[in-house]
């Protein structure tokens, strides 16, 4: 089996068969580019949430077995004029595995994510459901059953995770699509959730000791009340007891802040245009492409890689179309912004191109956004004018 299903699918899913895709469907072709990349790993996600379901994983089988001549044909099918077919077909097999409610959530997270509108994201699902589901048969072989689709999506939980790009995770949040990858997420949320209760557990710790001396600090005023021994006495010894105590909290707090200090973002240049923070679209993606960049260390970490990178280009893209509207002040701290991560990201690159195999997996997404980049980080008032 694929070492990374996503992978697997990406490499299918070559740019031009994205343009062509793009042309059939009338859609933009960086929009496109971008939907792809978020629609392959959510997809995956909702089919093995389907497949995790009493019964789910044999109805899956059913369906990717209908699908076994969809990867021949698929190429020819674009230059058939009968996309709309197709993309019914698709919807129709969807909707019977995920149901109405699941399949419109899909639908309007991809068609938010890459600004293509309910319409756009309907039918670029709708065509690359059968595709994805032809692949998973192809991938697994004629042998295919519920347990061998099930073993493949488990093993696949942490590759469809990271694969899904983080604005198309939080589209999805809720809806119970992602459902199939909450053991990934499983030690941050144990981790968050032992910080809590050792949080409280501290807290509760404080006030019992702070309830303690204030007990000690009431007794020894009774006494003091009751004897002839200086009432100074009674209340000096409580006090430096409390102070001693109050001391070592406060002490031990401020070691360990020093020992994990807290990170505290960058501030983000406010750059707005019709109400978009542009500055912070900037920021996160050159964000993404840095962390893309450095995870990837072989031929197989840069396929994983590869989609979010194409999603980053695809921003980088439609973060040039705002800078365009700015004027020269902002359009000048927009490119300072860039400028200053180019030096990293550019070493990145060059570090990335030099691992053995990398290079033919990534390099034209690469040199496209090397472009792009340079371009949007040239002398204010030339981005667009090039």
């Amino acid at each position: 089996m694929a070492t990374n299903l996503v992978s697997y699918i990406m490499q299918f899913l070559t740019p031009d068969l994205i343009n062509r895709i793009a042309g059939a469907l009338g859609l933009d072709r960086n929009d496109t580019q971008t939907g792809v990349a978020a629609t392959v790993p959510a997809l995956l996600a909702a089919l093995g949430g389907v497949a995790a379901k009493p019964g789910g994983a044999q109805s899956l089988v059913d369906t990717i077995k209908q699908q076994s001549n969809v990867v021949d044909n698929f190429g020819s099918m674009l230059g058939t004029g009968n996309s709309s077919s197709f993309v019914e077909k698709g919807s129709s097999l969807l909707m019977s595995l995920l149901g109405s409610r699941d399949q419109s959530s899909l639908v309007g997270a991809i068609g938010s994510f890459a600004g293509i509108g309910h319409s756009g994201g309907s039918s670029l699902l709708g065509m690359l459901a059968p595709l994805v589901m032809g692949l998973i048969g192809k991938q697994i072989g004629p042998r295919i059953d519920a347990g061998s689709l099930s073993n493949l999506f488990a093993s696949q939980k942490d590759q469809i995770a990271q694969a899904l790009p983080r604005g198309m995770s939080n589209l999805l949040g809720g809806t119970g699509l992602l459902d199939s990858l909450s053991s990934t997420a499983g030690y941050a949320t144990t981790a968050a959730e032992q910080a809590g209760r050792a949080t409280t557990a501290a807290a509760g710790q404080f006030g019992q000791y702070a309830s303690s001396a204030a007990r000690s600090v009431g007794t020894s005023a009774h006494r003091a009340a009751a004897s002839t021994t200086p009432s100074w006495v009674y209340w000096a010894i409580p006090a430096i007891v409390l102070g001693g105590l109050l001391w070592y909290l406060l002490s031990d707090q401020t070691t360990q802040v020093a020992q994990h200090p807290t990170v505290v973002p960058a501030q983000t240049q406010n750059i707005v245009v019709g109400g978009v923070d542009v500055g912070k679209q900037i920021n996160d993606s050159l964000g993404e492409i840095r962390t893309s960049l450095a995870g990837i260390t072989d031929a197989a970490s840069a396929n994983a890689a590869l989609p979010k990178l194409q999603e980053a280009t695809g921003q980088i893209d439609k973060v040039a179309g705002m800078v365009k509207q700015l004027p020269a002040d902002q359009r000048r701290a927009a490119d300072g912004l860039i400028a200053s991560s180019m030096a990293t990201i550019n070493q990145l690159f060059d570090k990335v191109l030099a691992i053995p195999g990398v290079a033919e997996v990534v390099r034209p997404t690469i040199e496209s956004l090397k472009t792009k980049l340079a371009d949007l980080s040239g002398p204010a008032g030339t981005v667009g004018t090039r």
